[in-house]
C-alpha cells in the first residue's frame, strides 16, 4: 500500500484569531518562523507524501502563493549562505499541489468530499492544520505503517481528560492488540462527557481509503449543524470497513486557538538553532519576574485579607 497523496482542508474562517485573520488564512500565521500549514507539510514530505491536495475558499490565495516560486525575492539570496526561504523552496521542488475551492463553509466532511475527483481508488492522508505534531517519527508516518502492515483504514488518537470529550471525536474500541493500537467498534462526535465510550479523542491525521467518498455522499449535517468527517468514518465501519485507532506517538499543538498557537511558537522557539538560547533567556527572565510578583501578590493578600475578592 502506497499514500502519496494527502487532502489538507484549509477553507475555514479562522475566527478565533480576528482579526489577524481578516484578511490574511489563519494556515498562514506563523509559529515562529514558519506558517503553521509548512509544518504539516513538512510531516506529510517526510512521510513519503507526494502530491497535496488544500480546500480552499475565497480570499485563500496566498496559500496558493505561498507554495510557489517568488524570482524576485528569492534572487535576493541567490548567492548566499542558509537561505530563510530554502525550507519552502525545498518543498516546492518536490511535491505537487492542487487546489480545490469550497464553496460553502457545510463542514469538515463536506470539504473533504469535495476533493473526490483528485484521488483514485486508492488510500489518501488527511491533515487537519490545526494540528501540528512535534516529534522525531512524524505523525501521518506512524499512520501509513499502521496503515501498510494491517491493510485498513487507521485514525490518530490521544487520550485528553474527561472533562474535555465533548470537544473532540471519540472512539468506542472493539478489541486493543497494544497499548497504542485498536480496532474501533463506533466513533462519537462531541458527545456529552456521561457518555463517552471513551477518552480517546480524534486529532487530526487520518489514512482512510477511498470509499470516504462515497461514506460522505449524502451524509446529513451532524453536531454543529455541520457534516462531519467522524459521521462520514462511522458509515465506513457500518459498511463493513475496518478501521483501527493508533495512540499518535509526540506532542500534539492545537493551533486552531491562539494560546494553543502560543505554545507551538515557544516549543519551536527553544528548538531554533538561532534562537533558542535567546528566547530560553528571556523565558528565565520573565519566570524570576513572575515568582516576584507572586510573591508581593502573596503579600499583598497576607496583610489584606479583605481585598482578596477585589484582585
Amino acid at each position: 500500500m502506497n499514500v502519496v497523496k494527502a487532502i489538507i482542508p484549509a477553507a475555514g474562517l479562522g475566527t478565533r484569531f480576528l482579526p489577524a485573520t481578516k484578511i490574511t488564512p489563519k494556515e498562514l500565521l506563523p509559529i515562529f518562523d514558519k506558517p503553521a500549514i509548512q509544518y504539516v507539510v513538512e510531516e506529510g514530505f517526510k512521510s513519503g507524501i507526494k502530491n497535496f491536495i488544500i480546500i480552499t475558499s475565497k480570499h485563500k490565495k496566498t496559500i496558493e502563493d505561498h507554495f510557489d516560486f517568488f524570482p524576485e525575492l528569492e534572487s535576493v539570496f541567490q548567492n548566499k549562505k542558509n537561505s530563510p526561504l530554502e525550507s519552502v523552496t525545498k518543498i516546492i521542488k518536490s511535491i505537487g499541489f492542487t487546489y480545490v475551492r469550497q464553496k460553502e463553509p457545510l463542514g469538515l466532511g463536506h470539504a473533504i468530499w469535495t476533493a473526490r475527483h483528485t484521488v483514485d481508488k486508492e488510500y489518501v492522508a488527511i491533515f487537519l492544520p490545526d494540528d501540528i505534531i512535534d516529534n522525531p517519527v512524524p505523525g501521518m508516518a506512524q499512520l501509513i505503517k499502521i496503515a501498510t502492515q494491517e491493510k485498513c483504514n487507521v485514525i490518530a488518537v490521544q487520550d485528553v481528560p474527561k472533562d474535555q470529550v465533548s470537544h473532540y471525536g471519540v472512539i468506542d474500541i472493539r478489541k486493543q492488540f497494544s497499548p497504542n493500537l485498536f480496532q474501533i467498534k463506533e466513533l462519537v462526535e462531541k458527545p456529552e462527557v456521561n457518555k463517552a465510550p471513551s477518552n480517546l479523542a480524534i486529532v487530526g491525521r487520518y489514512v482512510l481509503s477511498s470509499k470516504i467518498f462515497e461514506s460522505l455522499q449524502d451524509l446529513k449535517a451532524g453536531a454543529n449543524n455541520e457534516v462531519q468527517l467522524t459521521d462520514g468514518i462511522q458509515n465506513l465501519l457500518l459498511s463493513g470497513e475496518k478501521v483501527f485507532a493508533y495512540r499518535l506517538q509526540g506532542t500534539r499543538y492545537d493551533v486552531g486557538n491562539p494560546l494553543g498557537m502560543l505554545k507551538a511558537c515557544l516549543n519551536f522557539a527553544l528548538k531554533h538553532p538561532t534562537y533558542s538560547d535567546k528566547v530560553a533567556d528571556y523565558l528565565s527572565e520573565m519566570d524570576r519576574e513572575l515568582l516576584i510578583m507572586q510573591g508581593k501578590l502573596e503579600m499583598f493578600n497576607k496583610n489584606n485579607p479583605r481585598n482578596i475578592k477585589s484582585l
